[in-house]
């Protein structure tokens, strides 16, 4: 038998264990052109948070009484696919299922000597990608400039913070503990660390950080934070708006500044982004992630927590800020 994991309701703000449930199913066999698949590393991200609420969005909604996916690397047990071998480690978008079925599509075959597996979920996978494409795409960042990161201590946060710093910015984080900010400046080379949660006047402290004014803002988080660096932004500053996870489990609609008279006044560009949208400069973005991880430009942190049992409770554990880094199950 095999486990797997559904959407058993929708949550109402926060999601709650509730929300889930475990289910048990036999091991299905594959057919022609398939292939049997084994979860060993399963992400967990706050966008899926917007995939369990039935509102319209970039991607359609979890059903409930479905599974719920996400990235996954998995290992090929079975294969009658001429793509794909027995003992091939591949990666996609796959079923919270211990053992599932593929056809292929979508999968990636990985190299786990290249580096680790749980790599691929994170910066060589699509945390890499969205911290470079939505910098250099968006950001468009200059030698000299400053850079502010929100979330910076999460996934992406973090390799936007030192994918900045190589293209020579100014890196300025946002995070929410003491030790976040000693690993932002230790460990990823932020110029400057600024802990939300016990500063008392967040535009003063931009500004402190950011005398000469914020030419980017990698905005992860919104509400607040962000309310606070947009105060700070410079005359044709740009603002890649990945996420805002401080607003995903609101149930009334929050009301903040509001931001025209600020791009205006500013001639600032303020763009959402998801990182499909840039799905055609993929094979080039993962050539530079690549080598600057293997001449030691760039660090990663991972949060790995063991079990598929734990995935649910991991997801929830996003919104409380325990991960630093990329949140990961090992199976």
């Amino acid at each position: 038998m095999s486990k797997v994991i559904v959407l058993q309701q929708r949550p109402a703000g926060k999601p709650v264990l509730t929300d889930f449930e475990f289910q048990e199913e036999p091991v299905a066999r594959p057919g022609k052109n398939e292939l049997l698949l084994k979860t060993l590393y399963v992400s967990v991200d706050p966008y899926l948070r917007g995939r369990m609420s039935d509102a319209k969005s970039y991607v359609p909604p979890f059903k409930v009484g479905a599974p719920i996916q996400s990235g996954i690397v998995a290992e090929v047990t079975e294969s009658n696919h001429p793509d794909f071998k027995k003992g091939n480690f591949v990666s996609g978008n796959l079923d919270w299922r211990e053992m599932q079925v593929s056809d292929g599509k979508g999968l990636t075959v990985v190299d786990n000597d290249a580096a680790s597996l749980s790599a691929y979920l994170g910066i060589l996978g699509m945390t890499g990608l969205t911290a470079y494409l939505g910098l250099t795409e968006i950001g468009k960042p200059q030698k000299g400039e400053t850079l502010v990161v929100s979330g910076a201590a999460g996934a992406v946060g973090s390799v936007v913070g030192q994918i900045g710093k190589i293209l020579g910015c100014k890196v300025i984080g946002i995070a929410g503990s003491e030790k976040k900010l000693a690993l932002l400046k230790d460990k990823f080379g932020f110029d400057e660390a600024i802990n939300y949660k016990t500063t008392k006047d967040m535009n003063q402290a931009i500004k402190d950080a950011a005398p000469d004014g914020v030419d980017i803002y990698f905005d992860n988080v919104g509400g607040e934070i962000s309310d606070a660096v947009l105060a700070s932004i410079n005359k044709f500053g740009r603002v890649p708006v990945c996420g805002a996870i401080s607003l995903y489990n609101n149930t009334e609609v929050s009301v903040g500044p509001r931001v025209q008279p600020i791009l205006v006044k500013n001639s600032a560009l303020m763009q959402g982004f998801i990182v499909s949208n840039f799905a055609d400069k993929f094979p080039e973005a993962i050539k530079p992630l690549t080598a600057w991880l293997k001449e030691g430009k760039l660090n990663y942190t991972e949060t790995i927590v063991e079990g598929f049992d734990q995935i649910p409770q991991a997801f929830i554990d996003l919104f409380e800020g325990k991960n630093e880094g990329k949140m990961i199950v090992k199976v």
